[in-house]
């Protein structure tokens, strides 16, 4: 006969896993733009969209809420994050601070094994390029920049890139994407790899803050596409 921790710590567990499951779901519903930009979320509705209680859905939106993906406002309620101009600059211009940092220290850290594993996905989204098919930034070890920062070797740099800024700059590089990028984009990865492979640091945060630059104007350039476009529809 199970004892009353045993059962609370079971149950706790199947909530914990149920929080876990939902939060992905949303938060690759909002990355990918199904949860539109700025749209209202109904925390009933999407409990019976996964068909699960309104508890775990409630923990898994407050998640989201410090992830950015998700803000309250007062008297309004729960929101998908909308995406700004200004909003991606500032997003942008930090990141090519703290991404070229840990580019740097990257090349002073990376393991062998690391490296090998960056030149592994290098190759994975060259040949996919090469087929024809583009690269979408998923979470994890299959991500370029995620590996780089975890390569830096510092907690700090991790927890605020990976933890605090990941999920919303991933929402403006998937919705925002010029179709043209990925090619440029990858050729750029190239250069920086064999900068950290050559162990210079200096190169390789240099290229990473021209690399991330230039992926801001394109993704800015597509988002006032975007809004203009949805102008354009509101107008009708």
């Amino acid at each position: 006969m199970l004892d009353k921790n045993s059962v609370d710590k079971t149950t706790s567990e199947k909530s914990s896993t149920l929080v876990d499951q939902i939060l992905v779901q949303i938060q690759t519903s909002i990355i990918k733009g199904e949860l539109a930009p700025g749209s209202k979320i109904n925390e009933q509705a999407l409990a019976l969209k996964y068909g699960i209680s309104r508890g775990p859905t409630r923990e898994a939106l407050q998640i989201l809420e410090r992830q950015r993906l998700v803000v309250r406002i007062p008297h309004v309620g729960a929101r998908v994050a909308a995406m700004t101009v200004a909003e991606l600059n500032d997003l942008y211009e930090l990141r090519s601070t703290l991404e070229a940092m840990a580019c740097e220290l990257a090349a002073k850290r990376i393991t062998d094994e690391q490296l090998s594993q960056l030149w592994q996905l290098l190759a994975r989204q060259e040949a996919a390029l090469a087929e024809g098919d583009t690269y979408f930034q998923e979470e994890g070890d299959v991500d370029f920049h995620y590996q780089i920062i975890r390569a830096s070797g510092n907690k700090h740099l991790q927890e605020t890139l990976i933890g605090g800024l990941y999920h919303l700059l991933r929402m403006y590089r998937y919705q925002c994407t010029n179709k043209n990028r990925p090619v440029k984009a990858i050729a750029e990865h190239r250069r920086i790899v064999e900068a950290i492979a050559q162990r210079d640091a200096e190169l390789a945060g240099l290229l990473m803050r021209r690399h991330i630059e230039q992926g801001r104007r394109n993704t800015e350039l597509r988002l006032k596409q975007l809004q203009a476009e949805h102008a354009a529809l509101d107008s009708i």
